[in-house]
């Protein structure tokens, strides 16, 4: 029997490619008309299926939200269901539903997944399992990112800064502070998660970065920050930069303990559904100490 999914607009044609071996036409149906043309093991089934004037047609995997933008960030609410059903009889040996595995070891199921509150948006198709499914699996979406962050290595800033620890500063020169471009101390760095169907892929940068500079001041930058060159001489850093006014043996420790503050800007999107996505935040840091001290005039 051919289920039709989502809503299409009126007397709209559908060819859809099927891999059955029988010939057929399809019976008169008050739902919709068509007929079906097969070959030996192909089947071409055109199918006229009624709906309102002006309607949203269905997506092409029928999982997307009606009128959904591609830029549009999803309720993280929004679940997806899945349903699972014991194929009887389980597939022969060669067939590739057991994904390369073998009778006896886990079983093929069919498995039915939809967006809860979102009537015609199932897919049905046919999967191996290790173990038997419980009889209903919802997957949020969200948990799934967030699995994907974990297994990113995101870390605090690869500080850079002049004067350089173990070196010594003066009071009123130009700081430069930064951090390496990599893909785990600045982005973008990129993870999937997948389960019930669904895969969430997440792509984490650093947004901005907030210097605490020991002596109770902080900067915050917006970039990577500019690395310090001797060329540079007495220029302050054009995109990251400090200049102390005390030196930093009016600390209690003799040395400024200087923090890099990274928020990382997660945005994850649900794969092969347009408009299904979020974002999410993380906070990395890490800590240099720096000794900054006066001029010391000589009469």
């Amino acid at each position: 029997m051919l289920k039709r999914h989502g809503i299409a607009s009126a007397a709209t044609a559908v060819l859809v490619a099927l891999t059955v071996p029988f010939s057929a036409h399809a019976d008169e149906d008050p739902r919709g008309g068509g007929s079906t043309d097969c070959l030996l093991f192909t089947c071409q089934v055109e199918v006229e299926v009624p709906g309102n004037a002006g309607g949203q047609a269905g997506g092409g995997d029928g999982a997307g939200k009606s009128g959904g933008s591609s830029s549009a960030s999803a309720d993280s609410t929004d679940k997806r269901v899945c349903e699972y059903e014991l194929a009887d009889p389980q597939p022969p040996a060669d067939s590739l539903d057991w994904e390369g595995h073998k009778p006896g070891d886990g079983a093929v199921y069919k498995q039915r997944c939809g967006w809860e509150g979102l009537d015609g948006n199932t897919i049905v198709r046919m999967v191996w399992l290790p173990e038997p499914p419980p009889e209903q699996e919802t997957v949020d979406p969200a948990v799934l990112a967030q699995q994907a962050v974990d297994k990113m290595t995101l870390l605090g800033p690869d500080i850079g800064i002049t004067p350089k620890p173990g070196g010594k500063g003066v009071v009123g020169m130009p700081v430069y502070m930064w951090t390496e471009k990599g893909a785990e101390t600045y982005g973008p760095n990129t993870a999937s998660a997948s389960a019930g169907g669904l895969t969430v892929t997440a792509t984490a940068k650093v947004e901005k970065i907030v210097w605490t500079m020991g002596d109770g001041n902080t900067v915050t930058c917006a970039t990577a920050g500019t690395p310090y060159k001797a060329a540079y001489g007495k220029q302050p850093s054009p995109d990251c930069g400090y200049r102390y006014t005390a030196p930093s043996s009016t600390s209690s420790t003799g040395k400024y303990h200087v923090t890099a503050t990274s928020t990382w800007a997660v945005d994850w999107t649900v794969n092969g559904v347009g408009g299904q996505g979020g974002q999410l935040t993380e906070i990395r840091n890490s800590a240099v100490d720096i000794t900054v001290a006066e001029v010391q005039v000589l009469n």
